[in-house]
């Protein structure tokens, strides 16, 4: 796991290297062990067509590439600034697999015209090694990097589909004079990118990198700023910054100088293709068998492998199948200080049913116990890492993987079981009984507006701001995630099920694998996620809906107006990820494989009505606030009263105060 960056310019205007160090150097915790500089006239700025390029090194990690001159020193800058250069690719790399010297970036092939910066974990390199090697290649290094760049020479950017992991990488094909940027299946890893006037494209795995090159010109993406006071995420791939865009999970770009910037989708999910003759036995048999599979996979590893471990079913068998590879696994939870509260929030603390599955599996169990000040210790060096604000209260997350990298570099995580497997029965049951396409886009589209809905946006805005944005544009981009695949269907409940299990693998997933990577790469931890191995995915599709959900015939017999009124009835009828339920009852307690699904919550709907009451009084009702330019500080006051009286504002106050922050720290 590592970071990257890089600019590429199409036009007469050369690639400005007094940025190009501090691209990477903002990176750095994503990438703490190595860095490396590739630049080059490709020749499409010279008459004769002449090519050239140079390699640097920091002078921190000098020893690691001792042949590579620094880029700081006096003979580097005259090779910089005395030449004009149209492709710049940089690299911060976190050692994991083969830390030797042999896995620097940017690397290339024998040729030095096949160049790569990568960032992620490719599970399947062996097999692919062998199958190169049977082709005749042969290889430097033991890194997965290497096989990324033999790979594309055999197959092309069409190898893509051959890999097995997560990853976001730039490929430099300097016969074709061509630039490939691309995104895992599932959008684990992030790479952003933007396009200037001038002809130059700005890459890389955080927006900071971008800011970095000055001669972008930073603004807010109002659009991007509707639709997360709609959703608290950004389902289309636009970020608050304006102008910068996240490359879609599953996606390639294809950027030369005839062309310029295409883009294409090489995969995508298929919840459609049921196979309506699996038994529910042989549904678990092999569910099972491709989760022990998946976590043995992404155990390979150079460096100590670690998980996290909640109280729940998922991280529960994601550590139950590691400790039987890794003796004395080390496993992490985060708790809550919750023994002044009352009520459902009193059990968000899942650190006695984890003690329980780490004494079971004897693992090496350590947690971390969060209190409500914790929140406001956090928040600047968390909004600055996660710059682009996303699903969820995540403060927990930046804690947990804090923990984690004390001890290990690697750790596993159970995301992506709820999304597969239909964890979350209450929010499909909603669209159950939909009667059309339009039915149901209407029903799942006013449960989604999880912040502010659409017919008080006038309130949330300001006079100005509100009628720059566009009312309708949110459920527009709601209703894409469904109309970009045609091959939906929305005639029997089934379908609704599976269209729903489509649209949140697709956005909320992807929102908490962004700000997974961008928590996790604070500590300079590789997250991983078994669930997310391409044969369970794969398999996990075609599993019926009825497989999933225990209760689906119960609940389709309900009349639907009843449903509507009591919202218990979601809760009561919890049971989801039944097939996995029962796959993991061979090496699971019963407490937990029978728990009730329960999130990765904190407890703040009291605590911001509580002790955390004065800051957040302190950071939204102050009068020099940031966020005034935005949003009207009536509607602002109107929910923290709301909040104080026993209204649960948790999620929108969280979300105001993440505004007001991201404000400050970009100077917005």
């Amino acid at each position: 796991m590592c970071g990257f960056c890089g600019v590429i310019s199409l036009k007469d205007r050369p690639i400005n290297v007094d940025y190009i160090k501090g691209m990477c150097d903002v990176i750095a915790h994503r990438g703490p062990d190595d860095a490396g500089y590739f630049i080059a006239q490709t020749g499409n700025q010279q008459k004769k067509g002449q090519s050239y390029h140079h390699n640097f090194t920091d002078e921190q990690f000098a020893h690691i590439s001792p042949l590579l001159p620094k880029i700081d020193s006096a003979y580097s800058q005259f090779e910089l600034k005395n030449e004009k250069y149209d492709l710049f690719l940089g690299h911060r790399r976190l050692a994991v697999i083969d830390p030797s010297p042999a896995g620097h970036q940017p690397m290339s092939d024998k040729s030095n015209n096949i160049r790569l910066v990568y960032n992620g974990e490719i599970y399947n390199f062996k097999e692919l090694r062998y199958e190169l090697e049977c082709l005749g290649y042969e290889f430097k290094s033991h890194t997965d990097t290497e096989i990324i760049i033999y790979s594309y020479k055999e197959w092309g950017i069409d190898c893509v589909k051959r890999f097995n992991g997560m990853f976001a990488f730039a490929i430099w094909d300097n016969y074709k004079k061509t630039l490939y940027l691309a995104r895992d299946r599932y959008g684990i890893k992030p790479l952003y990118y933007t396009i200037l006037n001038n002809g130059k494209i700005i890459f890389g795995s955080e927006i900071k990198s971008i800011l970095e090159y000055k001669e972008y010109e930073k603004a807010i993406n109002l659009q991007a700023l509707n639709e997360y006071f709609t959703f608290q995420n950004l389902f289309q791939y636009e970020t608050l910054f304006k102008n910068i865009f996240l490359l879609p999970a599953a996606n390639i770009a294809r950027i030369d100088f005839q062309n310029g910037f295409k883009r294409s989708c090489y995969w995508d999910y298929n919840f459609t293709d049921r196979t309506a003759s699996l038994s529910f036995d042989e549904a678990k048999e092999e569910t099972g068998r491709l989760l022990k599979i998946a976590v043995k996979r992404q155990l390979i590893a150079d460096v100590p492998v670690g998980s996290y471990l909640s109280g729940g079913m998922d991280s529960g068998s994601i550590t139950s199948i590691a400790a039987q590879y890794i003796p004395r696994l080390t496993t992490f939870t985060a708790g809550f200080e919750v023994s002044r509260l009352s009520g459902i929030e009193a059990t968000f603390d899942e650190r006695e049913t984890a003690e329980l599955i780490a004494n079971e599996f004897k693992t090496e169990h350590y947690e971390q116990i969060i209190n409500a000040g914790d929140i406001a210790w956090a928040m600047p060096k968390l909004i600055w890492h996660l710059e682009d604000l996303r699903v969820g209260m995540c403060y927990s997350n930046y804690y947990i993987s804090r923990l984690a990298s004390k001890f290990v570099k690697v750790c596993l995580s159970g995301s992506g079981g709820d999304e597969l497997y239909g964890g979350y029965p209450w929010r499909y049951y909603r669209v159950l009984k939909s009667l059309d396409r339009e039915n149901f886009f209407s029903n799942y589209y006013e449960f989604w507006q999880r912040l502010v809905p659409d017919d008080q946006k006038r309130e949330l805005f300001n006079y100005d701001i509100y009628h720059r944005i566009q009312d309708n544009k949110p459920y527009e981009i709601f209703r894409r995630v469904f109309t970009f695949n045609e091959h939906l269907r929305y005639d029997v409940p089934e379908d609704h099920i599976a269209n729903s299990l489509y649209f949140e693998i697709k956005t909320f997933l992807h929102g908490l694998l962004i700000v997974g990577d961008k928590l996790s790469m604070a500590n300079s931890l590789e997250e991983r996620f078994p669930f997310l191995d391409n044969d369970l995915v794969d398999f996990s599709m075609t599993v019926p809906v009825n497989h999933k959900l225990k209760n689906l015939e119960s609940i389709k017999r309900i009349d639907e107006n009843e449903l509507k009124r009591n919202y218990k009835y979601f809760r009561e009828y919890d049971g989801g990820k039944n097939v996995l339920r029962e796959a993991m009852k061979a090496i699971l307690p019963e407490s937990v494989t029978e728990r009730k699904k329960q999130g990765f919550s904190s407890p703040d709907e009291s605590w911001f009505r509580g002790e955390n009451f004065e800051y957040v009084k302190d950071r939204l009702l102050a009068s020099n606030k940031k966020i005034d330019k935005y949003l009207n500080k009536n509607y602002i006051e109107k929910i923290i009263k709301e909040h104080s009286e026993g209204i649960n504002h948790r999620l929108l106050i969280w979300s105001f105060i993440s505004f007001e922050e991201w404000c400050n720290q970009f100077n917005m």
